[in-house]
C-alpha cells in the first residue's frame, strides 16, 4: 500500500504543502502521494482517517491547529506546552488505528526564520496580531528568544490589547509586529489587520506568517512607512522540513 500524506484546513487553495511534500516523495523514491483535504468542520476528521486506510500523516493548518487535539491519543510534550498541533502521525496495526500523535513544528520554524529580521534586537517588544493556534507557537518562540510581547485581538482581555487600544504611543513601544491572522491571505488579498499604519516607522519590523501572496497588504503598508518586512516563506519551508522528518521517523 502506498503512503498517503496530506494537510487539513480551510481554505487550502494557498498552500504549498502538496507541492513540497510530493517533491520530497519523488526525490526519495517513496511510493506515495500528498493531498489537500479541505474540511468544513474538524468533526470530519475521524471520517477522514476511517475513509483513507493508507493515510499515515497530516499537516494541520488554520483553523484546526487547536481543535484537532481532541482527537489525538498522544501529544508530543513540546506541542502540549505550546497548545497547538500542526503535524499528526497516524499509526495502524493490521488496519486498526493504534495511535494518533500530534507534534508542533511551527515554533522552531518561526523562531529560526525570525532571527534574520530582528538581527540581535532581542530587547524589542512584539505585538502578536491574532490568538489562534499559530499565535501560540509564535508566543513560545518569542518567550525562548527573551522578547516581551502582547497579544492583540478584536475584544482585548487580560494581558492583551484590543485593536482599538493600539494608540501611537503603544505602536511606538512595540517595534516588532507579527501578523498571525489570515487577513490578506490568498484569495482575500485586499484585507489587512486594523492597526494604525501611520504610526509605523523605519524602526519597526513587520513579520507576516502568510506566504501567499509573497507581500501581503499588511507588509506593503508597513514597508511604505520604512519598516523592515518578512513573510512566512522561510517559516513554511523550515516547518515543512521538520514535518517531513516526523512523517518518515521509523
Amino acid at each position: 500500500m502506498t503512503m498517503l500524506l496530506g494537510i487539513i484546513g480551510k481554505p487550502l487553495e494557498h498552500t504549498q504543502s502538496p507541492a513540497f511534500h510530493n517533491r520530497k516523495l519523488k526525490e526519495n523514491n517513496i511510493p506515495g502521494e500528498y493531498k489537500a483535504f479541505e474540511l468544513d468542520s474538524i468533526e470530519e476528521f475521524p471520517a477522514l482517517l476511517q475513509n483513507n486506510p493508507n493515510l499515515c500523516a497530516l499537516n494541520v493548518t488554520k483553523p484546526y491547529k487547536e481543535d484537532v487535539m481532541q482527537f489525538l491519543t498522544e501529544i508530543d510534550p513540546a506541542a502540549k506546552a505550546i497548545g497547538a498541533v500542526n503535524v499528526v502521525r497516524i499509526e495502524r496495526t493490521n488496519g486498526k488505528i493504534e495511535r494518533i500523535k500530534g507534534y508542533n513544528t511551527d515554533k522552531e520554524g518561526f523562531k529560526e526564520s525570525l532571527r534574520p529580521l530582528i538581527q540581535g534586537r532581542t530587547d524589542c517588544k512584539a505585538l502578536i496580531l491574532g490568538t489562534g493556534g499559530a499565535s501560540k507557537a509564535v508566543k513560545q518562540a518569542l518567550t525562548e528568544l527573551g522578547i516581551t510581547f502582547k497579544f492583540v485581538s478584536r475584544s482585548g482581555g487580560e494581558n492583551r490589547f484590543a485593536y482599538s487600544d493600539l494608540a501611537p504611543s503603544v505602536m511606538n513601544e512595540y517595534k516588532l509586529i507579527i501578523n498571525c491572522t489570515p487577513l490578506g491571505m490568498t484569495p482575500d488579498t485586499g484585507s489587512c489587520p486594523d492597526i494604525d499604519y501611520s504610526a509605523i516607522t523605519d524602526k519597526h519590523m513587520a513579520y507576516d506568517l502568510i506566504y501567499s501572496p509573497a507581500k501581503t497588504l499588511f507588509l506593503a503598508k508597513c514597508e511604505s512607512r520604512g519598516a523592515s518586512i518578512k513573510n512566512g516563506q522561510d517559516m513554511f519551508e523550515l516547518q515543512a522540513e521538520a514535518s517531513w522528518k516526523i512523517f518518515n521517523d521509523k
